[in-house]
């Protein structure tokens, strides 16, 4: 798993939307399918592309994303539970994928930089799915989001 970009919870839809699924598919098993979702052009994706990888990552804000990781890693560090909660944490895999998901979440947003807020939205989709839960956590009912949480509001922002 941790070869994904972000981990996504994608919950059951409510029973409307089911329907709606159901009567997509069928369509598009008669032949008989709405029209297709327009298509964006390569070069559409490439210039969005090099425009996220242009924004602006201050020394501080990679610092911030190194020490959420490194965290994952040592969560002695900080105390509290998250030492008892994670047994293993995030690999360097962790660190390209915040950075990369954060640039994306600040461009989204129409910043030029990445602030701790973009590091902070984009944390638990890029980490919860990079460390493995000790047992005590497990049997605490923790899951991977509550310790990220943790880890966020341990881990001092720039």
């Amino acid at each position: 798993m941790d070869r994904f970009l972000l981990y996504v919870n994608v919950p059951y839809p409510p029973a409307k939307n089911e329907s709606a699924i159901l009567r997509l598919v069928r369509g598009e098993k008669s032949g008989a399918a709405t029209e297709p979702a327009p298509k964006i052009a390569q070069e559409m994706i490439f210039a969005a592309r090099k425009e996220v990888n242009a924004i602006h990552v201050a020394e501080a804000a990679e610092r911030y994303m190194v020490d959420l990781v490194i965290g994952t890693r040592e969560p002695q560090r900080h105390g509290g539970d998250l030492a008892r909660w994670i047994r293993l944490g995030s690999s360097p895999r962790g660190t390209l994928a915040l950075d990369a998901a954060a640039r994306a979440h600040a461009w989204l947003q129409g910043q030029d930089f990445v602030s701790p807020d973009n590091i902070r939205a984009m944390a638990p989709a890029c980490l919860a799915h990079r460390i493995h839960l000790s047992y005590e956590a497990e049997a605490a009912g923790k899951t991977r989001s509550d310790v990220i949480d943790a880890l966020l509001a341990a881990v001092v922002s720039i």
